[in-house]
């Protein structure tokens, strides 16, 4: 498939860490590295410390979404010091440990499953307990669909997650 809407998961190899979020900016220089070479709009993202999660949309001619996130995860593992945990395989390869090898990736089906990925994304730092509201994470796009009238602020406010509200 050629373009489209697609949702991603990506992980840090630990799963403790808090690369992500203790180095934003150095996140933000790689992915600004890879859109410059790969053009890709971030629809929808949120960034926890192990983890993030977004949807990107890819021109019409294009579904290599695989060399961006090699751009991004180069970029980003370049920026920061060496020294994080390498496995034998890692270290015969020359890789870094930071990143999990594979990510999850979800091509969008419609709308609805448009919407429902992007409250996943929105409430993520809820359900993994960093906040108890989704306008309290600095590290998301939720203001800016609160700004486009996509949410109202206090939107998802004391809510659990019930079967596939909020799911992937």
């Amino acid at each position: 498939m050629h373009g489209g809407s697609f949702f991603f998961t990506v992980n840090l190899s630990d799963r403790h860490s808090r690369l992500l979020t203790d180095h934003i900016d150095q996140l933000r220089n790689a992915v600004r590295y890879a859109r410059v070479r790969h053009a890709f709009t971030i629809d929808a993202i949120v960034v926890l410390p192990d983890h993030m999660h977004t949807i990107w949309t890819l021109p019409p001619s294009d579904a290599d979404f695989a060399t961006r996130w090699r751009l991004i995860k180069t970029m980003f593992s370049r920026s920061l010091e060496s020294g994080e945990r390498r496995s034998a395989s890692r270290r015969e390869k020359g890789e870094r440990g930071i990143w999990q090898r594979r990510y999850w990736e979800h091509t969008l089906r419609d709308e609805n499953d448009f919407e429902q990925h992007c409250h996943y994304i929105h409430f993520n730092p809820v359900k993994h307990g960093h906040v108890s509201a989704a306008n309290q994470w600095p590290y998301s796009s939720f203001q800016r669909f609160v700004k486009l009238g996509v949410y109202p602020l206090d939107w998802a406010e004391g809510q659990q997650i019930e079967g596939d509200k909020f799911g992937e």
